[in-house]
C-alpha cells in the first residue's frame, strides 16, 4: 500500500468521522490515514524514513510522522467501533468513504493481525522511531513534558529496542476486526450499501439498558457525540427518526463517556460475519451485545414511558439530559452528587476561591439541584398517576433533604445585595473569624458558622470581583445568622443561586406536594393538572355556580390557574379527543367567559379576557391576570422572560385560589 492510495480521502475530514472515538481533535492535522499506514510499515520493516539530503517525505527523517496526538493507537483491538460507523445507515456518505477508507488499510497492518506482537504505553523520549532485528517502536503522539505514546511490534525473541524509559505499557486487546472481518466488511458496504437501520434494534438497547431512545439511537450508530461535527445533519437525523432537540439531548446523556469507553463498548457489538448485518434481525444482534457491554460496565437505568422523555427534552435543560433528569426520580442514591453525602471546601483558583471536593461531585450535585427542583411541579403535575419518574419523587426529595442536612456541605449564596464590596464592610454583622480549609486562601474571608464570605479576584486591570456568598444549608433555619444570610443574598442582583431552592425544597409546599403524590388519591393516569381528578368538589361547584356541565368547568379552571394549557396539553391531561374539547370550548366562548382567538407560541385559541403578555422562547407567554395569579414577574421590557416561579401552592390549592378570586370579584376581565 503506498502513500498515494490515500491521497484521495486522506485528509482533515477524516477526524469528524471519529468524533468521540479520538482525541485532541485540534491537533489532527492532513494525513492521518498515510501517517497510520507509515507507521504499520515502518514496524513491519515494509518502510523506510527519507535518507538525509534526499526529498523531504511525509513522515520527516526518522519516523512516519505524527497522527494527532496518538489515541488512534486504541483502534488496535477495538476497530470494530470505526466498522459499525461505516456500515450503519445513518453514517453520511463522506464521512462513511473516509471510515472504509481506514478500515481498508487497517486490514493491511499489522494492527489488525492476531498473533502481532503488539504493546502500547507511555515512554520518555524525544525520538520518532527505532527498529532492529528485535522489532520495532514508533512514538505516535506529542511530546508533552518529554512523555510520548508510543506502539512496539516485537518480531524476535528478545525484547525489542526502545525509545527510552517506559512509563506504562501493555498488551493490546484483541477482538473483533481480523483482516478477513474488515475486508468483507468493506466490501458489502461498498456492494450492498449501508446495513440497514433497524427502530426495534433502538428499541431493545432502550430496554435492556434504561437510555433514552435518542440516545440509544446515537450509541446503536456507533456512539456519537458532539464532536461528530458538524453534528447530525438533516438526513441522518431522518435515518434516526430524531428531532433537532432529541439528537442535542442524546448526545447530552453520552457525554459523560470517554473516548475509551466507547471503544470498549463497541469494539466486539459486530457479528461475526459482517454479512450478518444484513440479515432482518442484525442490527438487533447488535443492540443486543452493545447492551451486554454498557450492562457491565455501566449497569442498568429503569426505563421510563417515552411520553415522559419526551416532556423533558422540551425543557431543553442544560445541565441534565432528559434520562439523566428521569434517573434522578426512579434511583436517586445512583446518581452522580447525590450517591453520598458531600464533604466540601473552598479552594483558591485563578478566579478567586470556589467550592470543591475529593471527586468535584459538588458540581453534579449542583447540576442536579438546579434542574431537579424548579421542575419538580412539572413532574408532579403534568405526569400521570403511576409514572415511574413520578412516583420517584417523594423519595428524591427525602434524598435531597439528607444530603442538605449534612453539615459538611457548601452551597452558594451569590453575590452581596447589599453596597458592601470587601469583606472588611461586612464584617460587621457576620463577625471577624476567618475561613479555615484545608488551604490557606488567598483572599480575606469570614466564617460564622452558616455563612462563608470571600473576597473576590484581583483582575489584571487591578479591578476587585464583588465578595461570594456560601453556607452550609445544614445550618440555615429560624435564627439571627440565617435571617442575616437571608438579607444578605435578597434583592433581584444578588445572584442567590442555591439559597432559595433549599428554601423550597424544604418548605411546606413542597412536602404538600409530596404528600399529594403519595396519597395516592389520583388513579393511574390521571393528571394533577385535571381538576377533574385532583378537585372534583371544586369542578362541581363552578359547575354549579356558572350553570356549565364539568367538563366546560374543568376546562374553566384550567384556563384560569395553569401556565400552559395549550390544546395538546389539555388533551392529554384530561383524556379527551378533539371533539370533546372542542364542545367544552364552545360552551365557555358562547358564556362569554373566554376569548377565542389566535396568538403567537399559545398552542391554544382560548382565552381569559384582560391583558396579554408576550414572550419569546424559552419563557411561556401568558394572560396577565395568570401570570399576577402564580407569581411570575415581567421582565424590564414588561415582556416575560423570566422562568416560571418555584409554586406557592399545590394544583387542588391553585384551581381553589383562582375560583376564589373570581367568586369575590377580582377575576380576570
Amino acid at each position: 500500500m503506498t502513500d498515494g492510495a490515500w491521497a484521495a480521502v486522506d485528509d482533515q475530514r477524516v477526524v469528524p468521522a471519529l468524533g468521540g472515538l479520538i482525541e485532541g481533535m485540534g491537533m489532527w492535522r492532513t494525513g492521518t490515514l498515510a501517517c497510520m499506514d507509515r507507521t504499520g510499515r515502518f514496524l513491519t520493516g515494509a518502510w523506510d524514513p527519507p535518507r538525509p539530503g534526499g526529498e523531504d517525505g511525509p513522515g520527516g527523517e526518522d519516523g512516519p510522522g505524527i497522527a494527532g496526538e496518538g489515541s488512534w493507537v486504541r483502534f488496535i483491538g477495538r476497530i470494530g467501533a470505526v466498522a459499525l460507523r461505516a456500515a450503519v445507515a445513518s453514517t453520511r456518505p463522506e464521512r462513511r468513504e473516509r471510515q472504509l477508507a481506514l478500515l481498508e488499510m487497517w486490514a493491511e497492518s499489522p494492527f489488525a493481525d492476531p498473533v502481532a506482537r503488539l504493546r502500547t504505553g507511555i515512554v520518555v523520549t524525544e525520538r520518532s522511531a527505532v527498529r532492529d532485528g528485535r522489532g520495532a517502536a514508533v512514538s505516535v503522539g506529542w511530546s508533552r513534558e518529554g512523555r510520548r505514546r508510543f506502539v512496539e511490534l516485537r518480531t524476535g525473541d528478545a525484547e525489542p529496542p526502545s525509545l527510552g524509559e517506559i512509563e506504562e505499557v501493555g498488551e493490546v486487546p484483541r477482538g473483533w476486526g481480523s483482516p478477513e472481518q474488515l475486508r468483507r466488511l468493506v466490501a458489502l458496504v461498498r456492494e450492498r450499501g449501508p446495513a440497514p437501520w433497524d427502530q426495534e434494534a433502538v428499541a431493545l438497547l432502550r430496554e435492556r439498558t434504561g437510555m433514552g431512545r435518542p440516545a440509544a439511537s446515537l450509541a446503536l450508530a456507533g456512539l456519537l457525540e458532539r464532536m461528530y461535527v458538524p453534528f447530525l445533519d438533516a438526513d441522518e437525523r431522518a435515518t434516526l427518526r430524531l428531532k433537532a432537540a432529541e439528537a442535542e439531548d442524546g448526545a447530552s446523556e453520552l457525554a459523560r463517556l470517554t473516548a475509551p469507553e466507547r471503544l470498549d463498548l463497541l469494539a466486539d457489538v459486530l457479528p461475526e460475519d459482517p454479512a450478518g448485518l444484513w440479515e432482518p434481525d442484525g442490527m438487533r444482534g447488535v443492540a443486543e451485545r452493545l447492551a451486554d457491554a454498557w450492562q457491565a460496565r455501566r449497569g442498568q437505568r429503569a426505563v421510563v414511558p417515552e411520553r415522559t422523555l419526551k416532556a423533558v427534552v422540551e425543557l431543553r435543560l442544560p445541565r441534565l439530559s432528559a434520562a439523566e433528569f428521569c434517573a434522578a426520580f426512579t434511583n436517586p442514591a445512583a446518581e452522580p452528587g447525590l450517591s453520598a453525602p458531600l464533604d466540601t471546601w473552598i479552594m483558591n483558583s485563578e478566579h478567586g476561591p470556589l467550592v470543591t471536593d475529593a471527586r468535584w461531585d459538588i458540581m453534579r450535585f449542583e447540576d442536579r439541584l438546579h434542574s431537579l427542583v424548579p421542575h419538580l411541579a412539572l413532574v408532579y403535575g403534568e405526569l400521570p398517576a403511576g409514572d415511574p419518574v413520578r412516583e420517584g419523587l417523594p423519595g428524591l426529595v427525602r434524598l435531597l433533604l439528607e444530603r442538605l442536612d449534612h453539615p459538611g456541605l457548601l452551597l452558594g449564596a451569590g453575590r452581596p445585595a447589599g453596597p458592601e464590596r470587601t469583606v472588611a464592610e461586612l464584617q460587621e454583622r457576620f463577625g471577624f473569624r476567618p475561613y479555615a480549609g484545608p488551604e490557606r486562601l488567598d483572599v480575606a474571608s469570614i466564617d460564622d458558622g452558616l455563612t462563608v464570605i470571600t473576597d473576590g479576584a484581583v483582575d489584571r486591570r487591578g479591578h476587585r470581583s464583588p465578595p461570594r456568598v456560601h453556607f452550609r444549608p445544614a445550618f440555615y433555619g429560624d435564627d439571627e445568622r440565617s435571617r442575616a444570610l437571608a438579607a444578605l443574598a435578597s434583592g433581584s442582583g444578588s445572584g442567590r443561586e442555591d439559597l432559595p431552592l433549599v428554601e423550597w425544597v424544604r418548605g411546606p409546599v413542597c412536602a404538600r406536594i409530596v404528600e399529594r403524590v403519595e396519597s395516592g388519591s389520583l388513579p393511574a393516569g390521571a393528571y394533577e393538572s385535571n381538576p377533574a381528578a385532583s378537585a372534583p368538589d371544586l369542578v362541581a361547584r363552578v359547575a354549579d355556580a356558572l350553570g356549565l356541565d364539568e367538563d366546560a368547568a374543568a376546562l374553566h379552571l384550567q384556563l384560569l390557574a395553569l401556565p400552559a394549557p395549550t390544546d395538546r396539553n389539555v388533551r392529554t391531561w384530561n383524556g379527551w379527543r378533539t371533539a370533546r374539547h372542542q364542545k367544552a370550548a364552545a360552551t365557555l366562548v358562547e358564556r362569554g367567559l373566554v376569548i377565542e382567538d389566535k396568538r403567537p407560541r399559545a398552542g391554544r385559541q382560548l382565552f381569559l379576557p384582560g391583558e396579554w403578555i408576550h414572550a419569546k422562547k424559552p419563557y411561556q407567554p401568558m394572560e396577565a391576570w395568570k401570570a399576577e395569579l402564580i407569581g411570575l414577574r415581567r421582565s424590564y421590557n414588561r415582556r416575560l422572560e423570566n422562568p416560571l416561579p418555584l409554586p406557592t401552592r399545590t394544583l387542588p390549592e391553585l384551581f381553589a385560589h383562582a375560583w376564589s378570586l373570581v367568586e369575590k370579584g377580582e377575576g380576570p376581565v
